[in-house]
């Protein structure tokens, strides 16, 4: 970190506005970010950045920032007060909730955004420390779907090798703009200029990867389903299928080319509105390619059939064979899973002794734990006795951890991704997945007088209000709790609702990092240090959550202080004192980050409390993929390798390669037991079924127009950035229309028009272009959030797109909103109007 606020240093970091996270880096002076260029140095992005990262200053400065926590008044509005009073009488609220209520009464939400998931994987402790059981995020509005599709079919995510692709396939995505895939433009380029490759786009709207598209398959809004299953039909009825590679590696198959055969491919084109010949044409492209990748993303995954869409999509690819191969689909490493389950990949080779070693191993831990603590208490800060205890440790973890680290690790990586809360909601019987429950649930989930209602919620980095449908309704929600806190670095709107806002460093002003390690074969991983000091008045997330959880008292001081002693002895005397109580006290599984937060963390440096955890999943790395984390470099054995792999993040801020897999290593990510992929998901087979009933039809008579809500554009992002003097063009976030929609409504560009739906309306000017088709419109993301003017009036830019958007509308399993698929009223507004 630079301590002074001029240099002419470039320091690096990441974009914190898609998954992608590119490397790049900064020039600060006077806490503005006054330089921004991409990093050629970071392993994954190369030095490619798209534009959006270069106004990121719009995101650090401005006057949207809160240096102060806040707590509202009886008639709504904020008082200023101070940290110790702030979180006095939070966690003293919090213990109230629980007392009356129940821990599992307190909801937690939110988490981090597509940077900030440091602060957020601390906020796990607290959800533990006061006896939580429910969560959600975006992801659940967004990803829920498609993560049960892989857990059916093979159990975790897969990624798509697009840079070795002969058929990129994109469904509902423009990664032009939405990228999600690393280096997307030039990846992009690359396949479209190569004659030997093909580029397939299912979407609505001429996007501009569909410019870049040997086939654009212009579907009608909502029918996607359709689409691909007459895609899948004439794979498998022109006999474009991977026979004997299915019979090698898939079980239930034969269920799913009984359906396919059955379809009707001429019907289906017409339902979804392209042509027949287009579909085989595409069809006949991925079956004849050596090796397919496939991405979908929000286009069909906040539309109508999303389940059924993400399962058709994933096999075309499983009936051509295209996985664990260049070019292909693969499973991949993860730092932590950002969702479901921690997954430790056997090692290739396992030590002699195995099963002897990991029961004595473990039985040692249990029963020397207090041991181990009452030792470290006694011989730090005297260098021999040190020296004796840090040996034993080493010798002891060199002889057992290797065995017996999977055991002791899995517990408490399944305590904190939280995949084993499944099951359904108990007020509304919504299905859980992956620990999430549907976000667009959550206001049902409270506005009731059920008794196991929620009765607080604590809000993390997020702004539920304005990104979940139906905005009045979620309003009401969290007005109607007994107790509601955001953590932001801005009064957001939700944070507006809220009874204590707590004001956050900045993404830039702390350590901080992505989950999103999504690549494959090579895996990487950033730590990206602070750029600045925080700004004053604010703290870092990990902060907030200790000083919460030192209040309601969640760990014994006397753990605390012998394991903090430990970490003082060293490396190996902590590790192993860690390992063991953690083992011993099953109950302390889910305080971990906090845990580390106190006593390793102090160890690390004055500032660098945090980068605590980071020490945490760097071993929970190792353990789970040992031998790819040998292959990027990290030879060490047994414990040292996690060592050697956090030593590597903290000495490289421009990131590092934590796993080097081989694409047949991708079949070992596989969970089921047998190794293979099961094609056959028996209750999405019966939703397709049923899509011979339907012909479908989204508008009225009332409501004749379908809107996209959501477009991503050059100059949208997610709503960390409030300022809408980022912009450069598009600054109101038009109304894109085609031209005749243009004529029948007597507008052109330039014009205003309102919007109604069923369950609100708002008003927007008009972009008139050929790249919508008919009755089909579109309002950009990032938009309608508040912003202060110079003189201190709030003004908002923009149609806050889920006033527009309904809870009702949604998917049937995991009830993802059906934000590209809004019936929508369109009515001039004449001057004067």
């Amino acid at each position: 970190m630079t301590e002074s606020n001029n240099t002419d240093t470039w320091q690096k970091t990441a974009c914190i506005l898609c998954e992608c996270n590119c490397g790049i880096e900064v020039k600060v002076q006077d806490r503005q970010l006054v330089k921004i260029r991409g990093d050629k140095e970071h392993p994954g992005s190369q030095g490619y950045s798209c534009e959006k990262p270069l106004r990121l200053d719009h995101y650090q400065n401005g006057p949207h920032r809160i240096d102060t926590p806040l707590r509202r008044r009886p008639d709504g509005t904020y008082e200023e007060i101070d940290w110790t009073t702030a979180l006095d009488e939070i966690a003293e609220r919090l213990r109230a909730v629980r007392a009356t209520h129940g821990g599992e009464r307190i909801f937690f939400y939110g988490g981090g955004g597509q940077g900030n998931h440091l602060g957020g994987a601390y906020g796990r402790s607290l959800f533990h420390a006061v006896g939580a059981k429910y969560t959600s995020n975006a992801l659940a509005q967004e990803k829920t779907s498609e993560g049960f599709v892989d857990g059916e079919l093979y159990g975790s995510h897969t990624s798509g090798d697009f840079d070795n692709a002969e058929v990129a396939v994109f469904v509902g995505k423009n990664p032009w703009q939405s990228h999600g895939l690393a280096r997307a433009r030039p990846t992009l380029k690359e396949l479209a200029r190569d004659p030997d490759r093909s580029i397939i786009v299912i979407d609505p709207r001429r996007s501009e990867t569909a410019d870049l598209a040997d086939h654009h398959l212009q579907v009608k809004p909502g029918t996607d389903a359709w689409c691909l299953a007459a895609l899948d039909a004439t794979l498998v009825q022109e006999d474009l299928i991977a026979h004997e590679w299915l019979s090698e590696h898939t079980v239930g198959v034969e269920d799913v080319l009984a359906l396919l055969r059955g379809v009707d491919i001429t019907d289906y084109s017409r339902r979804c509105g392209v042509p027949e010949a287009s579909i085989r044409a595409a069809a006949r492209r991925i079956g004849r390619a050596k090796s397919v990748a496939t991405y979908e993303d929000l286009g069909i995954q906040q539309s109508p059939n999303a389940t059924v869409c993400a399962y058709l999509q994933k096999l075309m690819w499983v009936l051509t064979g295209s996985f664990a191969k260049p070019g292909g689909m693969n499973m991949h490493s993860w730092v932590f899973p950002i969702a479901g389950i921690w997954f430790p990949v056997p090692r290739e080779k396992k030590p002699a002794l195995d099963a002897a070693r990991r029961t004595v191993g473990r039985q040692a831990m249990r029963r020397g734990a207090g041991m181990m603590r009452w030792v470290s208490s006694r011989v730090v800060g005297r260098r021999v006795p040190g020296v004796v205890f840090e040996h034993v440790a080493l010798l002891s973890l060199s002889y057992f951890f290797a065995s017996s680290s999977v055991a002791v690790a899995t517990p408490l990586a399944d305590t904190l991704g939280n995949p084993a809360q499944t099951g359904f909601t108990p007020v509304t019987g919504a299905r859980i997945i992956s620990g999430l429950i549907p976000a667009n649930s959550i206001a049902d989930e409270i506005l009731n007088d059920h008794p196991d209602r929620l009765r607080a919620i604590w809000i993390d980095s997020s702004n539920p209000l304005h990104s979940l449908a139906d905005s009045a309704r979620f309003r009401r929600a969290i007005r109607s709790l007994e107790l509601s806190v955001v953590v932001d670095v801005a009064l957001t709107e939700t944070a507006r609702e809220a009874d204590y806002v707590l004001p956050a460093s900045s993404q830039f002003e702390k350590y901080e990092a992505s989950l999103f390690t999504l690549h494959f074969p090579h895996n990487t991983f950033q730590l990206r240090n602070p750029l600045m000091p925080p700004m004053p008045g604010t703290r870092s997330e990990p902060d907030i959550y200790a000083e919460l959880i030192d209040r309601l008292g969640s760990v014994d001081d006397d753990v605390l202080v012998a394991l903090r002693a430990a970490a003082d002895v060293g490396r190996s005397a902590f590790t192993l004192t860690l390992f063991a109580t953690l083992e011993q006290k099953p109950q302390l599984a889910g305080l971990l980050p906090y845990i580390l937060y106190r006593t390793l963390g102090p160890t690390l440096g004055e500032g660098k409390e945090s980068t605590a955890l980071i020490w945490g999943l760097a071993h929970l790395a190792c353990i789970a993929n040992p031998d790819a984390a040998r292959r990027a470099g990290f030879t060490r054995s047994g414990a040292a390798q996690g060592d050697q792999l956090f030593d590597a993040i903290i000495a490289n801020p421009q990131g590092v390669t934590f796993t080097d897999d081989r694409y047949e290593d991708a079949w070992r990510y596989i969970r089921h037991a047998d190794g293979k992929i099961h094609a056959s998901i028996p209750e999405l087979l019966d939703e397709i079924r049923l899509l011979d009933s339907e012909d479908p039809c989204y508008t009225s008579a009332d409501y004749p127009f379908i809107l996209s809500a959501g477009e991503r554009r050059a100059f949208t992002a997610n709503v960390i950035i409030r300022d809408p003097g980022w912009r450069r063009r598009d600054k109101q976030g038009s109304l894109r229309m085609c031209p005749s929609d243009a004529t029948s409504l007597n507008v052109t560009t330039g014009d205003t028009v309102r919007l109604v739906t069923e369950t609100g309306s708002a008003s927007t000017v008009v972009e008139v272009t050929d790249v919508m088709q008919p009755g089909h419109v579109s309002l950009p993301n990032g938009m309608g959030v508040s912003y202060p003017t110079n003189d201190g009036v709030d003004t908002v830019v923009g149609v806050p797109l889920n006033t527009l958007t309904s809870v009702t509308r949604r998917d049937k399993f995991f009830g993802n909103p059906w934000h590209k698929n809004v019936p929508v009223r369109i009515e001039r507004i004449d001057a004067g109007d």
